[in-house]
């Protein structure tokens, strides 16, 4: 990326301020000016003119206080038509349940070019950790999310053992190698012209989630994937028939 300023045409401008609203996709809810310069490549001067900028336009908040800066109300505003089109309302309540019967948080994930996106979570109301929440952005091809996405496209490499294992057992499995590992499970959801609309996904503690929990829990998931497959309204960029999975 760019480190020097450059002239501020109209265009460049908006896509520098995307640069800067990109910056919190990922697990920081605040950060500072200099690291939003850092992450987004830019000096910090022009950092700074985007990001007050953002805040006049209620995209971003600054926290009086630290002076850190965080998503703004206003950025959730203009995302409700899009949360509304998926039909998340209806669906939103049969997740909240499966959250509550299973005590681990409920997510949704997209796909979005190579990766798998949440979407939207479902928190139980007992027994939530911080181990429960997802990754904002997977890999399709390294995460349980994305290989449950993937492996029921039509196309498949002979090898791919994953994928295979997803096929006959209905769900996939990650095992997330941290300092208290995190065992993350996914079921596709499929729309009922054999689209793949999205993907359910919980993930917990390993040693929470082993593997009688898995046993009782994969099929709660299973039910619920069919019961909000109807419900889920993806757009043609969103829900990709198995047809067009096969470049992925």
């Amino acid at each position: 990326m760019a480190t020097i300023d450059e002239p501020r045409s109209g265009a460049r401008a908006v896509d520098r301020a995307i640069e800067v609203l990109n910056c919190f996709e990922g697990d920081d809810p605040e950060l500072s000016v200099s690291e939003l310069a850092q992450r987004a490549g830019l000096p910090i001067s022009t950092t700074h003119r985007l990001a007050r900028a953002l805040v006049r336009g209620g995209l971003l908040e600054q926290d009086p206080g630290t002076d850190r800066y965080r998503i703004g109300h206003g950025l959730a505003t203009l995302a409700r038509p899009a949360l509304d089109r998926l039909g998340l309302d209806q669906v939103a309540p049969h997740l909240y349940a499966l959250a509550a019967g299973i005590r681990i948080t409920v997510s949704v994930s997209l796909i979005d070019d190579h990766d798998a996106v949440t979407v939207f979570q479902a928190r139980p109301p007992v027994a939530f950790c911080h181990h429960q929440v997802p990754r904002a952005r997977q890999s399709l091809h390294a995460s349980a999310t994305g290989h449950a996405l993937l492996a029921y496209a039509p196309t498949r490499a002979a090898a791919d053992l994953d994928l295979d294992r997803v096929r006959r057992t209905g769900f996939a499995s990650e095992l997330i190698e941290t300092e208290d590992p995190i065992r993350a499970l996914a079921v596709p959801i499929v729309g009922p012209r054999r689209q793949v609309q999205g993907a359910l996904a919980v993930q917990a503690r390993a040693a929470r989630l082993d593997s009688e929990l898995v046993r009782a829990v994969v099929p709660a998931m299973r039910i619920a994937a069919g019961r909000i497959a109807p419900l889920f309204q993806t757009t043609g960029d969103t829900a990709l028939s198995t047809a067009e999975l096969r470049s992925r």
